[in-house]
Formats: C-alpha cells, structure tokens, sequence
C-alpha cells in the first residue's frame, strides 16, 4: 500500500522536530554542566539550546525564555547581538583554563595550537559582541 505524499512529509517533518528536540536538549544539558564545570562555556550552549528549541519544541523555548537566569541572555543575544561584560570574561577566562590545562598536560604541539587557534577565534568573536 502507497502512502500519501503529505504523511510522508509529516513524517519527516516530525523527525526533524525530534533532531532538534535533541539537538536542544543536549546543548542545554551542557550548558547547564557548564554552570558547574568551567571548562563548559554555558552561555553559548544555552544560546544555542534556544536556537533548537525555535526549531524542535516552541514550548521548551518559552520555558528556557522566561527563565530568571538564562532568559536576560537570551534576550540581549537576540535584540542586539550582545553579551553582558561578566559572561565575556567568564568565556575567555573558561578559554584560557582550557589551554593551560592541555599545555599542562604536555599535549603534542599540534594539538595546543589548533586548540589555540580555534580559541583565539571564538575569544575574538565573544569581545567584538556589544554589551
């Protein structure tokens, strides 16, 4: 039996929904992590937990949204692009513990400066942000 092209792409509208769902929930699980552990950088992991949500569960994007702590972040992100000075140096100094922690660890050269680079890049990206 055939099934109609309209159930097939409710279907697959509905695993994608499911993709971000996920997708969402692990990033939002990070970040909370994050909150505790500061080699996570939360802000950017709730940032983008909020993204998945548009995508994969409105309800759960309006409970991040409203929430007391995440959703001022969320909301300055949004209006202006910005980043409030204290997450700014919450993320670089979580950047720079990473790298002291692999040059501690004596990890191969190659490896300390791609980490390097690919954090160089995200610092730079975290202070251009407004405030």
């Amino acid at each position: 039996m055939l099934m109609k092209r309209s159930s097939l792409r409710s279907g697959a509208g509905h695993l994608v929904r499911l993709v971000w769902l996920g997708f969402g929930l692990l990033a939002l699980g990070l970040g909370i992590v994050g909150v505790f552990l500061p080699l996570l950088p939360t802000t950017p992991l709730v940032l983008l937990a909020a993204f998945a949500f548009t995508k994969g569960s409105p309800r759960l994007r309006e409970m991040l949204v409203g929430h007391r702590i995440f959703g001022p972040i969320i909301a300055d992100w949004e209006a202006n692009g910005a980043i409030a000075p204290r997450y700014k140096i919450a993320a670089c100094t979580a950047m720079a513990a990473i790298l002291c922690v692999s040059v501690i660890m004596d990890l191969s050269a190659t490896i300390i400066a791609v980490q390097a680079i690919c954090l160089g890049a995200a610092a730079i990206f975290v202070l251009t942000r407004p405030h």
